[in-house]
């Protein structure tokens, strides 16, 4: 097999018990990463030993608030103590808004933006020595892989506050790239841009527009999603991993400062 630098290489994920961060901390541990799995749940939360049991020997279980600094220190202090650097770090965690913007709720907002870009602001700048650390004997260096979407290329109505926390992901990224490339530190940075995949988010956005009397079933509304996408179909978690592990791969070695579109097609139209 071609090594891809993914062998023993210190991972962190947030938001990684469900959905694409889960599907992401499963394809690295099967790639040979170590990976410190991180999300809201308490330790002996059932859910928890399940992903550590599918993941194997090397994941470990880290609770996180993204939005929190303190998590952030003591994310940054378990590194540090146990492995000493990091390798690769997915900024995944997030959430979703929805609703006309003359109704919007400004501490919502606020809630959208710690969640979104916050966390990823915080956890960049956490680790930023971690990963220098670990890029510096590693081809192409550290990765961050700072989880977008393609509303943070495309306005969608109703999701005025989703697209403009993605939006700032993306855009993050790329001054952070450029930034760290300059300043010769051994860390590229990407984002990657989702379109439509079957997540629990997505099902739970599409509930609410249910809610709201926009549509009798959710179903309806994520058939007419995938109606609407060239290949006609959502994407599976799994393959939003797949791009997300190439990123964090030895393979992506030239490649920082990217927006990584993994969409079906959609934004081809």
């Amino acid at each position: 097999m071609v090594e891809r630098g993914l062998q023993d290489a210190r991972t962190l994920v947030t938001g990684a018990l469900r959905g694409i961060g889960l599907a992401t901390a499963v394809r690295l541990a099967a790639e040979g990463a170590q990976v410190l799995v991180t999300d809201l749940s308490p330790p002996d939360d059932p859910l928890v030993g399940q992903v550590l049991d599918r993941l194997g020997p090397a994941a470990r279980y880290l609770p996180l608030d993204v939005t929190a600094e303190a998590d952030w220190e003591r994310a940054r202090g378990w590194v540090e103590s146990r492995w000493g650097s990091l390798d690769v770090l997915v900024n995944n965690a997030g959430t979703d808004l929805v609703g006309p913007v003359d109704q919007l709720d400004l501490a919502a907002w606020h809630r959208l933006m710690r969640v979104n870009v916050d966390s990823v602001f915080l956890g960049v700048r956490s680790f930023t020595a971690a990963l220098a650390a670990g890029g510096a004997g590693r081809r192409g260096g550290a990765s961050v892989i700072n989880v977008a979407s393609i509303m943070g290329l495309v306005g969608f109505a109703e999701t005025s506050a989703y697209n403009t926390s993605k939006g700032a992901v993306r855009l993050f990224s790329k001054a952070v790239a450029i930034e760290f490339a300059q300043a010769g530190k051994p860390i590229r940075v990407n984002s990657i841009h989702p379109g439509f995949v079957e997540t629990p988010l997505l099902h739970v956005g599409m509930q609410r527009w249910v809610d709201q009397g926009k549509a009798a079933r959710a179903q309806d509304l994520l058939d007419g999603i995938a109606a609407m996408t060239p290949v006609k179909r959502l994407a599976q978690p799994e393959e939003i991993a797949a791009a997300i592990a190439f990123l964090a791969s030895t393979d992506a070695s030239y490649l920082t400062g990217a927006e990584l579109v993994v969409d079906g097609g959609w934004t081809a139209q």
